[in-house]
């Protein structure tokens, strides 16, 4: 608290719109914020505005509180503005993965990954070292501009990661994995101290989705002390609200791809259905959306053979968006058919409910009705009402008829280039 002289200080307040702004007195007094920001912590589903409203015009946001995973938290930001406001964010320059300096402080220190050594030696390599995620801290200096690398660079990283990293089978996926979230999460962060907005970012973050998509379904049976589904989910919610704000500045040709994954992940969320159905026409009219609202329809209604049609014909980024709900769509599967054909003497064939669940084997159509409680005799399943366990969703692995089959043989960084164009 200031006292005596240093009363004198006045804070600065500088006005945005009703809400006021106050500024270290060291800070110049015109300050401009720029309309886009990403999404705070807290943000899980984003509103979006109207169709009424224009795409071209953004309402202004105020950055006041921290970003999402590798955001400009309070202490940069009144940092920066003490530097001279918000649109004097620095630029990187760095040009390559990984700045110079980290990558010499890394390797006196023994913290270089194995990904990015030379063969057979201790030494890094410019070529494949790639920046780690730094956690901001109160007291620590921001980051110089050759410390950050710019759009291109980024985009570079991205693929690099996608198209080298990724592929790798000589590593336990677990560590792969954690090696690429991390690096994922760098980029976003020099990404946001940047403040880079529109078609670079929007970039980054489609490709970073993808991925995130692509290993939730990859690392789904790995034990939580590998891959914690929480935190990645955490992730992957943050990546979404990111991407979709960055939409409203205008077209992008992967946004009906994008805004159908959004759905498709939250498959049965009001609040998720309700912001696709506000979105502008032209983007809701896509063939994709559309197919990802007929799923979602499904879902609600309750419709399962028409909910594992629909998901049998979904591309392979769609299928690993709505994997995570296949468990729970089974368990109500069984307990609507449980009420439906609840009779002494009916038999439905276990063969023909395996196929209307796409579920990958009898055998498996089996543990499943016996974990619910239910009797399977002769190859035949007996649904009684009073028989059904709510016994939780089981733990689902991986299907190879609803998304390994979709995969084929092309890299997982061309799946992804794909759905972004």
């Amino acid at each position: 608290m200031a006292c005596g002289s240093e009363k004198q200080s006045l804070l600065l307040v500088q006005s945005h719109g009703e809400n006021p702004r106050v500024l270290p007195s060291s800070a110049p007094p015109a300050v401009t914020t720029r309309p886009h920001s990403p999404p705070s912590a807290g943000d899980r589903i984003e509103p979006t505005c109207p169709d009424s409203r224009p795409r071209s015009s953004l309402r202004a946001r105020t950055q006041t509180a921290p970003g999402p995973a590798g955001a400009l938290h309070s202490w940069d930001w009144m940092r920066c503005l003490a530097m001279g406001g918000a649109d004097e964010f620095p630029v990187g320059t760095c040009r390559g993965m990984c700045p110079p300096g980290e990558l010499a402080q890394r390797e006196r220190q023994g913290r270089l990954h194995r990904l990015e050594l030379r063969e057979g030696t201790q030494q890094g390599d410019p070529a494949r070292a790639v920046k780690e995620y730094s956690r901001p801290a109160a007291g620590k200096e921001p980051p110089r501009p050759q410390e950050l690398r710019p759009a291109p660079v980024l985009l570079a990283t991205v693929r690099y990661l996608l198209g080298q990293v990724v592929p790798r089978a000589d590593l336990p996926p677990a560590e792969v994995h954690a090696f690429v979230s991390d690096r994922l999460r760098a980029v976003r962060q020099d990404a946001t101290l940047q403040r880079l907005r529109g078609a670079p970012c929007v970039a980054l973050l489609e490709r970073s989705l993808g991925y995130l998509l692509h290993a939730s379904y990859w690392l789904c049976q790995e034990p939580p002390a590998r891959f914690d589904p929480h935190l990645h989910c955490t992730q992957l919610q943050e990546c979404f609200s990111w991407l979709r704000r960055c939409y409203q500045d205008g077209c992008h040709d992967g946004e009906p791809a994008f805004q159908a994954l959004f759905l498709l992940y939250n498959l049965g969320f009001p609040e998720a259905l309700r912001q696709v159905l506000q979105l502008p026409g032209p983007v809701r009219a896509s063939p994709k959306l559309r197919t990802a609202l007929a799923v979602n329809w499904a879902y609600l209604e309750h419709d399962w053979a028409r909910f594992f049609r629909l998901a049998q014909a979904l591309p392979y980024l769609p299928s690993c968006a709505l994997h995570r709900h296949l468990g729970s769509a089974r368990r109500l599967a069984l307990l609507t058919f449980s009420h439906g054909f609840s009779a002494r003497n009916c038999r439905c064939p276990l063969a023909w409910l395996a196929r209307l669940l796409a579920v990958d084997s009898p055998e498996e159509m089996t543990e499943l009705c016996r974990h619910h409680g239910l009797t399977v005799l002769d190859g035949a399943v007996v649904f009684q009402k009073a028989a059904f366990r709510d016994a939780g969703v089981r733990v689902h692995g991986h299907s190879q008829l609803l998304v390994d089959s979709k995969r084929g043989e092309a890299p997982l960084l061309e799946i992804i280039e794909d759905a972004c164009s």
